[in-house]
């Protein structure tokens, strides 16, 4: 899914209230007998799951970084001293 086509609102949301809304549909979705009438509720889902895992790589390269600059900083203590 293309960025664009995804509801901003969700992208300012938290993983976790993401994935709250995840459970949410998917529990909606055991209680329907029609499955073409859950249609649209499926393409949320997807956008939803999108979502998630742009965050979730977000997040995951901003703690690889972090610690990269952490080791960093601890050599140039070490070649200080």
């Amino acid at each position: 899914m293309k960025e664009k086509n995804l509801p901003d609102y969700n992208n300012s949301k938290s993983l976790e209230e993401l994935t709250k809304e995840v459970n949410k549909i998917i529990e909606e979705l055991e209680k329907q007998k029609d499955i073409r009438s859950s249609l649209e509720d499926y393409q949320k889902l997807i956008k939803l799951n999108s979502i998630i895992e742009k965050k979730f790589q977000k997040k995951s390269k901003d703690i690889n970084q972090n610690i990269k600059d952490k080791v960093k900083s601890i050599k140039k203590k070490k070649n200080v001293k």
